[in-house]
């Protein structure tokens, strides 16, 4: 049994506290949590009859947790992934795995001296619908690949922003792109590979916060294929979609829904009698309250640490979106097209302000 403590008992803390807590990944239990906010901390631990610890130290210092699945403030996530290393625990640590490169790379370095392993979660990579999409991929069904598309359409107000006093600043949160289209901005990454170069432009439009609730950009992969992001949190009165586009020369596959859970169209040249069935059985994600996606990837975590396989997404593999990011960030600053391998120099990401 791997025993897991959580670092911070905020809003995503819930899907990971009942997900280990409530028994729904095989092999693992939830041992302890721990947030600074004393209430916050007994609301979890008492919801599922675990200790309750109130600083980091306490939480690292406990022989029965062998994870600590890290999900304080991104700005927050580097130190706090940093010290569980050095104490010899695994890392799971929520997106973005940090906001600045410096960051992510002496995490890595930590890990990688204390022997622990590194998981960035991406859940998204888990939903059947994008796991059906990866192996047309992967079976060449595209053919050469034109152009990939992520649309975040989402609400998020002023209440959510006022809920934290990190939300929407620079040094712990970043904005639309770091935060609410991180996971999207991966896949499309994942699916269409290095990126050579990428412009983009942003605006805070109906919020008070530091950074941006609206951007796009255009993006230039190695393979020659483009690339468009559209994430906003502007949208009113409630969330539309959260999607993504591959389109190649031999077919086209969009997936759709609030998380990319959906598939909306599915089309190729050379058509496959498991077309249909992809359609059929694997169009939406089985009904989870708690989402599919982190289901699944706990267990890949458990897998990876049971069998020493590697982790879908690790240290360098969660770097990669962060450096893409970082990019964005730097281009929305000059109002040039920034070209990937690139240092920050504008970028305010991960910045104390």
């Amino acid at each position: 049994m791997i025993r897991f403590g959580l670092l911070g008992c905020g809003r995503i803390a819930k899907r990971h506290a009942d997900l280990l807590g409530g028994g729904h990944i095989q092999g693992a239990t939830l041992a302890a949590v721990c947030d600074e906010l004393p209430e916050r901390a007994n609301e979890v631990a008492a919801r599922y009859h675990v200790p309750a610890c109130y600083n980091v130290a306490e939480l690292l210092a406990r022989a029965d947790v062998d994870v600590v699945s890290v999900l304080t403030p991104s700005g927050l996530h580097a130190s706090h992934a940093i010290a569980a290393a050095k104490a010899g625990k695994h890392v799971v640590v929520e997106k973005p795995m940090a906001l600045r490169l410096e960051d992510a790379d002496a995490m890595i370095q930590a890990c990688d001296v204390a022997g622990v392993k590194l998981f960035v979660v991406k859940q998204n990579r888990f939903n059947v619908p994008v796991v059906k999409a990866r192996e047309a991929l992967e079976a060449g069904r595209f053919g050469r690949l034109v152009l990939g598309t992520v649309r975040v359409r989402w609400c998020r107000d002023q209440a959510y922003y006022d809920q934290d006093a990190w939300r929407g600043t620079w040094a712990y949160d970043g904005g639309v792109l770091t935060n609410q289209a991180s996971h999207h901005i991966d896949m499309l990454e994942w699916f269409f590979g290095d990126v050579v170069s990428v412009h983009a432009r942003a605006t805070t439009a109906l919020v008070k916060v530091e950074t941006e609730d609206t951007a796009v950009a255009t993006l230039k992969f190695r393979n020659g294929a483009l690339g468009v992001i559209e994430a906003t949190t502007a949208v009113r009165p409630r969330d539309l979609e959260g999607s993504l586009s591959i389109l190649g020369e031999k077919g086209a596959v969009e997936i759709a829904g609030f998380a990319v859970n959906q598939i909306r169209h599915w089309q190729f040249v050379d058509a496959l009698p498991s077309d249909q069935v992809v359609v059929e059985k694997f169009s939406v994600n089985p009904p989870n309250v708690y989402g599919f996606g982190h289901q699944a990837y706990y267990q890949h975590v458990l897998d990876c640490l049971l069998h020493q396989s590697a982790a879908l997404v690790d240290g360098l593999e969660g770097r990669k979106s962060l450096e893409l990011i970082s990019a964005l960030y730097e281009s929305i600053e000059t109002g040039q097209e920034v070209a990937l391998r690139f240092q920050p120099r504008r970028s305010k990401l991960g910045v104390l302000s």
